[in-house]
């Protein structure tokens, strides 16, 4: 019979017998529920590869059948006990959690919620910066890593420790190259994925540390996956703000282009009421008189109030409503808002080379506050908005039809709406597209008539 030592246990010499009245040391961690401390004998490779015959020892132990098969119904109780807490941990073949958290299963389709809200990206660096720190502070202290402090190697428990804390740094290198190696290829949006890359490595070392009973720290585990977490948020932060940054620079340049386009205008004006105020004091002088040209002088001044107004007022501009079916397909229009003195220059600006046909216009609105008027019509339509991440994308699901009804509401009046969009490059070009694209998308002219009503 042989000596088998519970987890914890220092494993004694070969043929090592307990004197009488042995008792293990009070230190030793407990022997599992059921643990056999003898089992029987195991011939050495030596033994076999001499081929020694069981026969020549003088006949079977009498305590072999029995210990033979205790051995095998503790051998068979320890797998019954491992496939157990499998099904209880839901492993699957591959030994990774078939399902995640409810994050991770939103990531893994698109959806991005954040796993630890913060304000901005500064703030999720100054989280970072703690989390390195913490980290650092778990491998000086020798914490990031757990290990049994009474294995032996060469039956010396000193050969044991060193042997073990040799493996543990090459076990906690490994482990930290895999961790590093997923936050370089995180990207905002695949975090599920670099989460059971890091959870397989972890559990690979437990796997093949477990004669040291060598696993990583689980609160270590998870402070590096919270700082996966936060690296993921971080990413997606900085994305936002760069977003908005560049949308933020696009209504500036959006800006010097209105006042450009007053300050223009204003020069205009004041030279041509200067030139009709010269004119009509020359024939005053004359004891003279204009009718044509003082009337010219009031629209001249009207349309400097009408200027300077738009100057002051920087919540006074045209809302429009347009569409593009060859782009977008039927029925989605963008409603947005433009402070330029011609609006349609614009719109043919959003008509430029990032889409394959000129925007349709189907209705521009002055108001004196069209910042307002602007915000109402998004607000009404927000539950059909194409982007439900950014609102400052602007298209909608939504016919015109729809939008004059809504804007009849909130104005009362409209001198001018076009329902239907002309399409002439769409209708032109749609005969010419593939019969598969045809069959895609329908040309405007040939929508069902209950999409066109009016």
């Amino acid at each position: 019979m042989d000596f088998n030592p519970p987890p914890g246990w220092p494993r004694p010499p070969a043929g090592w017998v307990p004197p009488a009245g042995w008792q293990p040391d009070p230190s030793w961690p407990a022997p599992p529920a059921g643990w056999q401390l003898w089992l029987p004998k195991t011939p050495s490779i030596t033994e076999h590869a001499e081929g020694s015959d069981p026969s020549a020892t003088g006949g079977p132990d009498p305590d072999a059948d029995g210990s033979e098969q205790s051995g095998l119904d503790h051998l068979a109780a320890l797998e019954t006990e491992t496939a157990a807490l499998k099904a209880r941990l839901g492993v699957n073949r591959d030994g990774l959690s078939p399902r995640g958290s409810d994050l991770d299963i939103l990531q893994d389709v698109g959806i991005y919620r954040y796993n630890h809200p913060l304000d901005t990206a500064a703030a999720y660096k100054e989280r970072l910066d703690d989390i390195s720190a913490e980290t650092l502070q778990f491998i000086k202290s020798g914490n990031a890593i757990v290990k049994s402090e009474l294995f032996t190697f060469n039956n010396s428990l000193s050969q044991g420790k060193k042997l073990s804390g040799d493996l543990s740094k090459l076990m906690l290198r490994a482990y930290n190259a895999e961790v590093d190696n997923a936050l370089r290829a995180l990207r905002a949006g695949n975090l599920a994925r670099a989460k059971r890359r890091v959870e397989a490595s972890r559990d690979a070392i437990a796997r093949f540390a477990a004669l040291m009973e060598m696993e990583i720290s689980p609160e270590y585990h998870a402070l590096r996956m919270r700082e996966l977490e936060l690296t993921s948020d971080w990413l997606m932060k900085k994305q936002e703000e760069r977003e908005a940054e560049r949308e933020r620079r696009a209504e500036l340049r959006e800006q010097a282009k209105v006042e450009q386009e007053l300050a223009a205008e204003r020069a205009l004006l004041d030279k041509e009421r200067a030139h009709l105020v010269n004119t009509l004091a020359a024939l005053a002088k004359q004891g003279q008189t204009n009718a044509e040209l003082e009337a010219r002088l009031a629209e001249i001044d009207d349309a400097i109030a009408f200027n300077d107004f738009r100057a002051a007022n920087i919540r006074a501009g045209y809302v429009y409503v347009i569409s593009n079916p060859g782009a977008f397909g039927a029925d989605v229009v963008k409603i947005g808002l433009t402070r330029r003195l011609e609006p349609r220059d614009r719109i043919a600006e959003l008509s430029g080379a990032a889409v394959p046909f000129k925007f349709e216009v189907h209705a521009l609105f002055f108001s004196e506050d069209a910042v307002t008027l602007e915000n109402e019509l998004h607000r009404h339509f927000s539950d059909r908005a194409l982007n439900r991440i950014n609102a400052r994308k602007e298209f909608f699901f939504a016919s015109p039809s729809e939008v004059r009804e809504v804007l009849l509401d909130k104005v009362g009046d409209i001198l001018e709406f076009n329902a239907e969009a002309e399409g002439v490059e769409f209708r032109q070009s749609f005969t010419e597209w593939p019969e598969y694209a045809q069959q895609v998308r329908l040309a405007p002219t040939d929508r069902p008539a209950r999409d066109r009503s009016s």
